[in-house]
C-alpha cells in the first residue's frame, strides 16, 4: 500500500501540471486525491470476471415482469 498524500506533495504536484493552488487549498486537494485513491484501490480488488462489457446491454430489453 502507498502512503497517503501530504498537503505539500498535492501542491507541488499542482504545480507540476500547471495549477497553482493557493496555499488554503492543499489540504483539501490531498485530502480529495486520498479519497480517489482509496476507492480506486477497493475497485481494482473487484473480480469482474463474469460481467458481461457494457456493450452488451440493451436498454428496454430487461425483464419488467421480473420480482426481486
Amino acid at each position: 500500500m502507498t502512503s497517503e498524500l501530504t498537503p505539500r506533495q498535492a501542491a507541488q504536484g499542482a504545480l507540476r501540471a500547471g495549477l497553482a493552488l493557493g496555499d488554503d487549498r492543499h489540504e483539501g486537494v490531498a485530502a480529495t486525491a486520498n479519497h480517489i485513491h482509496s476507492v480506486i484501490a477497493t475497485l481494482r480488488e473487484l473480480d469482474f470476471a463474469d460481467t458481461p462489457p457494457a456493450v452488451s446491454y440493451r436498454a428496454g430489453q430487461e425483464n419488467v415482469d421480473a420480482t426481486l
